[in-house]
């Protein structure tokens, strides 16, 4: 193989093999990737905007039996600190979301074991009916599996139960890393990786807003991360003419403070360049993906600043509210002032959006503001 071939044909938006994309990540110098992932990054949203969003992670429950080793936040029925979140805990948390603005709700569940469908098309009415306008972007395939699992009914028809009781959007949550040898060791009681793009598959057939995500740095080889993108692309490939699919890809880096990993001798080692050339491998990748995100939240400001020039055009969320990754080493923060500065310190234009990407106007509200660019410009750097 030749570089300059396989870089003509990701500029043609051709899909690469694994055996290309592994080859290319491999050999290619990084300066020529990240050149190669800007480019690309410029064909598919063809200006200098990049997007951010304000919403909360609030946690369902922690009982989870998935068992994930690189997870600390998870816990048994029996233990002291179990909890499931009340609706008079999601009304503060809503109203807090709203003083800053946001709209959207990213609510996280695990697999409990006594949670059946029923109580989430419950929940999500409540908080339907007490903030008509918050979005819910909820749950994930591994969820989605298992309620099927449990209800004895197919996935299609737990999706539909969901948005009927009102379900605006699917997180790529769960995905970690789509082959079965790195799942089984590393989240031996989640659905395998057929599983969960079945139920991505069932959620596109239905138009419904889907992200995707990987997470590296734990037990996955490079070959497995290109095994990873390439299912995630032919699965977009295949999606229904008139569906969205996946809308966005989110690279996260393995936290491993405390985690089961961590005591196996298994940390987080992922350099700045490495992660750098993996936002730039998954744009030229990910050729039907149009939006790619830089996880502030994993691997620092300055590192998400640098991929805004290698591929990446989203920034992510404030995150008024984060514990699972949080809890295992992430412990970077940015208020809508230190987002929106930030994207204008790395030579970019803030626009704030919602789940589907369109521009929205930020609302009068208590705690934050929509910043001009000489405003932002003038304004002294923070943290």
């Amino acid at each position: 193989m030749e570089l300059k071939q396989l870089y003509d044909k990701a500029l043609d938006l051709k899909p690469l093999s694994k055996e290309e994309g592994v080859f290319l990540y491999l050999n290619a110098p990084t300066s020529e990737l990240i050149f190669l992932g800007s480019e690309l990054r410029k064909m598919h949203v063809p200006n200098n905007i990049v997007t951010w969003q304000i919403d909360r992670n609030v946690n369902i429950t922690n009982v989870c039996i998935s068992g994930c080793k690189f997870c600390n936040f998870h816990c048994s029925l029996a233990d002291d600190g179990a909890f499931i979140t009340s609706v008079a805990e999601y009304k503060i948390k809503i109203e807090e979301l709203q003083r800053y603005g946001g709209d959207q709700l990213l609510l996280q569940g695990g697999l409990h074991p006594k949670l059946g469908l029923n109580f989430y098309t419950s929940l999500f009415r409540e908080i339907k009916g007490l903030f008509p306008n918050i979005k819910l972007h909820a749950l994930g395939p591994p969820e989605v599996a298992f309620l099927a699992k449990v209800e004895k009914i197919s996935y299609r028809d737990v999706l539909l139960e969901l948005i009927d009781a009102g379900l605006d959007s699917l997180p790529g949550a769960g995905a970690e890393i789509l082959v079965d040898r790195v799942r089984k060791f590393i989240s031996p009681g989640k659905p395998n990786s057929q599983a969960w793009l079945d139920v991505m598959a069932e959620a596109h057939s239905l138009n419904l807003v889907t992200s995707a995500t990987m997470m590296i740095g734990h037990y996955e080889t490079v070959e497995e991360r290109i095994e990873h993108l390439v299912k995630i692309r032919d699965l977009q490939a295949k999606k229904p003419k008139e569906a969205i699919g996946f809308l966005n890809f989110i690279v996260w880096t393995f936290q491993d403070k405390g985690t089961k990993l961590e005591e196996l001798g298994v940390t987080s080692k992922v350099t700045t360049e490495e992660y750098i050339r993996t936002i730039a491998v998954s744009r030229i990748m990910l050729n039907n993906i149009k939006h790619i995100q830089a996880s502030w939240l994993t691997v620092g400001k300055d590192t998400a600043q640098i991929c805004l020039h290698a591929g990446a055009n989203d920034f992510g969320s404030i995150m008024i509210e984060e514990n699972v990754v949080s809890s295992a080493g992430a412990n970077n923060r940015m208020d809508s002032y230190g987002i929106q500065k930030a994207i204008v310190d790395a030579g970019c234009e803030p626009q704030l959006r919602n789940q589907r990407y369109e521009y929205i106007v930020l609302p009068e509200c208590e705690f934050s503001k929509i910043l001009t660019m000489e405003e932002l410009k003038r304004r002294p750097e923070i943290g």
